[in-house]
């Protein structure tokens, strides 16, 4: 590309934004529309003079960057769809999993008996999951955690189904209505999924609302066990633990600075701590139920202090979708991330100079940063 298409490219986009108007002094205040409309507003520029590589990496950046903005609407709809955000293969590989699942399920809650039923569901329920999940990536980019969010809800849904039904023993406990509350749990499940990410959800939240909820389950089962309670109210503390689990789950992971690989170590410290108490008892040949469940308790328990002690202060395996917006480390020509110093090359980003829009200019410039420290 030559140098005096991208000046002239430069100036157009000063006059797009000149042309929007001078704003109010109480309206100069930068929000994240302002700089995706800018950004849209250049790609464009750059599609118009025929550079489609640079219009089109700009129009994903927008997209990845500003999602739920005019402007990110807008370049995805330039896009055709063809933007990825990390999140889209695994929720394809789910919804196969699961279609195949429910080809099976339907024939069998409906008490089935032809092969020939389980067979087409088999057939039928694989692709159908595959382009279901094909078809709703193509209509927004879906990032790691946003995907976790929507297959364990499905997942969590269809557990929750098969623990109430067993709690509220449906029709005499017949094996087609748990397989039905399954169904019926899932497709709840994966709906409060694809609410839920609608908002950007990273992956250290999602693994630790899936690891709460799991442990959740855990602790329910062995305070129902430790309590002398029925197999009932066992399966019914063990929900409503996993349900608790799994928002205490979300919230930490949205609050503290987990990581998905921070928030797999502390639950394998858990886990470790768990077998030790396991270990125990077996080497104690602990003879009652109390004490056999109050060990592995105590365990995990520990394990899951310490694992969260132990790892505090670092961001292990950082994913590149929970750092990667911050640009901290990255796009400057001096980089001190880590205790580690790097070199790269800066990358231009348009921003508003405020005082200049208070007086009625356009405002807009471009930032050239030569510094990014994180300490």
């Amino acid at each position: 590309m030559r140098i005096h298409t991208f000046v002239r490219l430069l100036l157009f986009a000063f006059v797009l934004v000149a042309f929007a108007g001078p704003p109010s002094p109480l309206s100069a205040q930068v929000t994240p529309a302002d700089s995706a409309a800018v950004l849209l507003a250049t790609a464009a520029a750059f599609e118009a003079e025929g550079e489609r590589d640079v219009a089109e990496a700009l129009y994903r950046h927008i997209v990845q960057q500003f999602p739920g903005t005019p402007a990110a609407e807008s370049a995805l709809a330039r896009l055709d769809g063809r933007v990825t955000a990390g999140g889209e293969t695994e929720l394809r590989v789910w919804a196969t999993t699961y279609g195949l699942w429910m080809g099976v399920a339907i024939p069998l809650a409906l008490e089935s008996e032809e092969p020939e039923a389980y067979g087409a569901g088999l057939l039928l329920g694989g692709p159908a999951g595959y382009l279901a999940a094909h078809q709703f990536v193509r209509s927004r980019p879906v990032s790691p955690g946003q995907a976790r969010a929507i297959s364990w809800g499905g997942t969590w849904g269809a557990i929750q189904g098969a623990g109430w039904a067993l709690v509220l023993d449906l029709e005499d406990d017949r094996i087609e209505d748990r397989i039905w509350s399954m169904i019926a749990g899932g497709a709840i499940g994966t709906f409060g999924g694809v609410l839920a990410s609608r908002s950007e959800i990273t992956p250290g939240t999602a693994t630790a609302a899936t690891a709460g909820s799991l442990w959740g389950l855990w602790f329910g089962v062995a305070a129902s066990v430790l309590a002398d309670a029925g197999e009932d109210p066992t399966v019914a503390a063990s929900m409503l633990t996993g349900n608790a689990g799994l928002v205490a789950g979300a919230l930490a992971g949205s609050r503290l600075p987990l990581s998905r690989g921070r928030t797999r170590l502390i639950s394998l410290a858990g886990v470790i701590g768990g077998f030790a108490g396991l270990g125990t008892a077996l080497i104690a040949e602990v003879d009652d139920e109390q004490s056999a469940i109050a060990l592995p308790l105590v365990g995990s328990i520990a394990g899951l202090i310490a694992g969260g002690v132990l790892t505090r202060g670092e961001d292990l395996e950082a994913d590149p979708y929970e750092t990667g917006a911050s640009g901290l480390g990255q796009g400057a020509l001096v980089n001190w991330s880590g205790g580690a110093l790097s070199l790269s090359t800066p990358l231009p980003t348009p921003t508003w100079d405020l005082a200049a829009r208070a007086h009625g200019q356009s405002g807009l410039a471009w930032k050239i940063p030569l510094l990014n420290a994180r300490f």
